[in-house]
């Protein structure tokens, strides 16, 4: 597009992103029976504060959903096959981390969770505890492996 604007290209871009989104939200459609669980640490305006929110279709898919007042966002996968998420919007950057609830997780044991998430209290291994990574079922569509992981499995 060498004869185009700078709007123009920028729009042209958007589209594009957009597009690849949608295709790759299609191949990643993988339900978890259980839901899924959003562990965030959110920028705010006033500082930074821990939250939770629940997926509860469990339907990997929308986890790839931008928020209302998204500027930037970028979904990836960390070193232990964790899906993450840095989403920009105007009054700073919200971090999100995706993962499924265990099979037999039962209500009281969830709860404890959640409360600990928003007492900003909760650790890697109450989490890993009752939940799972999606990340893994992501990298086995594209063929990827963490090599964090398979560290912890080898201990």
């Amino acid at each position: 597009m060498p004869d185009a604007s700078e709007e123009e290209r920028r729009t042209a871009l958007r589209s594009v992103n957009r597009d690849l989104l949608e295709f790759t939200k299609e191949e990643l459609a993988h339900t978890y029976p259980g839901g899924i669980l959003v562990i965030a640490d959110l920028g705010l305006w006033n500082g930074r504060r821990p939250a939770f929110r629940e997926i509860p279709s469990g339907r990997l898919e929308e986890c790839f959903v931008p928020g209302r007042d998204t500027e930037d966002i970028r979904w990836y996968l960390d070193r232990k096959g964790d899906l993450r998420c840095e989403d920009v919007h105007h009054d700073g950057t919200n971090r999100y981390l995706y993962r499924a609830w265990k099979e037999g997780a039962g209500g009281a044991r969830k709860d404890r969770l959640r409360e600990r998430i928003c007492e900003g209290m909760a650790s890697r291994a109450d989490v890993e505890r009752l939940t799972e990574s999606v990340g893994e079922d992501i990298g086995r569509v594209y063929g990827w492996t963490f090599p964090e992981r398979q560290r912890e499995y080898a201990r």
